[in-house]
């Protein structure tokens, strides 16, 4: 019985964390000030129908300066009067009980501090979810520690 119980919190708990997420190249929610960074946006769908464009806004102080290619999907970005990206949006479809990962490369912030990465992923039907925190126990933002 026991078992059964941590096996069932242990379901529960992969749920809960089943969320669009960005997370260093080694899967943590940390890093270094200053420094340079893979980073990895993981998008699964939890609708049952396909996901269709994925917007990820840029925190302030990160420099953006390379995308590996994610077939597939096609890929535009908003730049700011600085030339720096603020915005990065893929199209293309993620289907039901799939994921995608989008890599990145970036330079952290040379101030320790928090990095708030807001993504919004759009199903085929038009609706969005709003992984920016305006509903942190149901759509977290995922944060970074720049330490």
């Amino acid at each position: 019985m026991q078992k059964f119980f941590m096996l069932s919190a242990a379901l529960l708990l992969s749920f809960a964390a089943a969320h669009a997420t960005v997370r260093t190249e080694a899967g943590t929610s940390e890093s270094a000030a200053g420094k340079s960074e893979t980073y990895r946006l993981n998008v699964p769908v939890e609708k049952d129908m396909a996901t269709t464009q994925i917007r990820l806004v840029i925190p302030a102080g990160v420099g953006i300066s390379r995308f590996q290619v994610t077939p597939g999907f096609a890929r535009t970005v908003t730049k700011d009067a600085d030339g720096l990206v603020t915005e990065v949006v893929w199209k293309g479809d993620i289907e039901p009980m799939e994921y995608a990962r989008f890599f990145f490369q970036a330079v952290n912030p040379v101030q320790p501090g928090e990095l708030v990465w807001k993504v919004y992923q759009t199903y085929a039907d038009g609706s969005v979810v709003a992984w920016d925190d305006t509903q942190p126990d149901k759509t977290p933002a995922s944060h970074t520690t720049v330490k």
